[in-house]
């Protein structure tokens, strides 16, 4: 009888590198779920992967850079690399670039990814008894996930070459996107976050069709989606809102409580010259009006944006007038983003480009007023009791956010008695102070003595 040891064949491991926005991100949460489903592992660094898998982004020069950058650091440290991704529509930037690379897929070629990853690293199992999460696989903390409900965008708006990457509006199901929404709170997920590129636009494909969730049919609308969320008993929060009329029903909902009061929604400008020429609607006045009625809807909602300064064309008075929009509509949170010249965007073709020391200012100048603007808002908070989620602790001061702030782009809640806290939690705190952007609170606000009071 032979005493030889039967090795068994070790699962391949796969590095993940992901770039790019929150889409990207739920893409590369699906190809590895894909992965494990299939028993490969995940590897931590270059060195112990088998193949490292790199997530493209190419919205931006700087994105399409970094995304170059990216795939020859992996193919320096690991030399065997698949790339997906938004760049991998270009599959000739990338070869020029690195003629070597494994495979190129573009954005959301799930069975592309999964076909390029067995020839170069096959799978050694069953997949029919290796099982993963029902949630599937995710790169973001467990009490937080996207959740994406539509690929690609209608709009053409002159600055942004989205649809050339990823298409057309291509809608999910309203069951599938509750489905997915389910597992996920069932995994101990306590905020959902709502992304598409035109999260307003939900369904218009699919002429809104419905589709049965708990025994009723749900439209495929984003009004009767963010309705069906608000059963889970969670946190939803909805970015990349456009502000047509539509979204008032949905601003009635923030006011019931069935969704977070908070509205993410691209404005990019205020002047009605500079919107024309990137394509986007231009009467800012109307856009005026319809935060005032939203404020008187639901007067906690939170309005956070994103403006490009610096577009072709923009002139001295055109950012002026953007300026004074900015102090009309008193945002609560601003984001902003100097012009870049993208590869294939139309805008590139456009007359009077700004010089770059030019946008670097106005750029400095908006986000300027825009944390007094801020730190104005959040003084008014200061005494006020609210619910945050926290995010991370040290063990004294805890980390949180509260519903007007999203991860990683908005403001922070600092606990300052914070022991014991996990993130995930909910719980609720007294704002003690704030800045720009931040809010300071605590637990527990320790009473005056009588003697403090009478010196006040």
């Amino acid at each position: 009888m032979s005493t030889d040891t039967v090795i068994e064949p070790r699962a391949p491991k796969v590095g993940i590198v992901s770039l790019g926005c929150p889409k990207a991100l739920v893409d590369s949460e699906r190809i590895i779920t894909s992965l494990r489903a299939e028993g490969y592992q995940i590897a931590p660094d270059y060195a112990g992967a088998d193949l490292v898998l790199v997530n493209t982004c190419g919205f931006l020069d700087s994105a399409r850079a970094e995304s170059l950058d990216a795939i020859g650091e992996a193919m320096a440290a690991n030399g065997k690399v698949i790339v997906t991704g938004c760049l991998g529509a270009e599959p000739e930037v990338i070869r020029a670039a690195h003629p070597h690379v494994l495979a190129i897929t573009g954005p959301q070629q799930y069975e592309s990814v999964m076909a390029a990853v067995h020839e170069a690293a096959p799978p050694v199992h069953d997949p029919y008894v290796d099982l993963v999460p029902p949630q599937g696989v995710r790169l973001t903390p467990r009490h937080y996930a996207y959740l994406k409900i539509s690929e690609g965008c209608n709009n053409r708006c002159s600055f942004c070459i989205i649809p050339k990457l990823r298409g057309d509006l291509v809608s999910r199901p309203a069951r599938h996107v509750l489905l997915e929404a389910e597992k996920l709170v069932a995994a101990g997920v306590k905020e959902l976050l709502v992304i598409s590129q035109d999260t307003s636009a939900y369904g218009v494909d699919i002429s809104y069709a419905g589709s049965d969730w708990r025994g009723q049919e749900r439209a495929a609308r984003l009004y009767d989606l963010a309705d069906a969320l608000g059963e889970l008993g969670v946190w939803t929060r909805l970015h990349y809102v456009y502000p047509y009329p539509s979204v008032d029903k949905v601003v009635e909902l923030m006011a019931a409580g069935r969704v977070l009061p908070y509205l993410d929604i691209p404005f990019q400008h205020a002047s009605p010259k500079v919107l024309k020429a990137m394509r986007r609607p231009g009467n800012q006045e109307k856009t005026l009006n319809r935060i005032k009625a939203w404020r008187a809807i639901c007067p906690d909602i939170a309005l956070r944006s994103t403006f490009i300064v610096g577009f072709p064309g923009e002139t001295e008075d055109d950012f002026a007038m953007l300026l004074d929009w900015l102090e009309e509509a008193r945002l609560d949170r601003v984001g902003s983003f100097t012009y870049e010249n993208v590869v294939h965007a139309p805008s590139r073709d456009l007359a009077d480009h700004v010089p770059e020391e030019v946008k670097q200012d106005r750029q400095a100048r908006l986000m300027a007023l825009q944390a007094r603007i801020s730190a104005e808002k959040l003084a008014e908070k200061v005494g006020r009791r609210i619910e945050v989620l926290v995010d991370s602790s040290d063990g004294a001061t805890a980390v949180a956010r509260a519903k007007w702030d999203a991860p990683e782009i908005d403001g922070r809640v600092l606990i300052e008695d914070g022991e014991g806290l996990k993130a995930g939690d909910l719980v609720e705190v007294t704002v003690t102070a704030s800045d720009a952007h931040d809010l300071t609170a605590r637990r527990q606000v320790r009473k005056a003595r009588f003697a403090d009071r009478l010196r006040s």
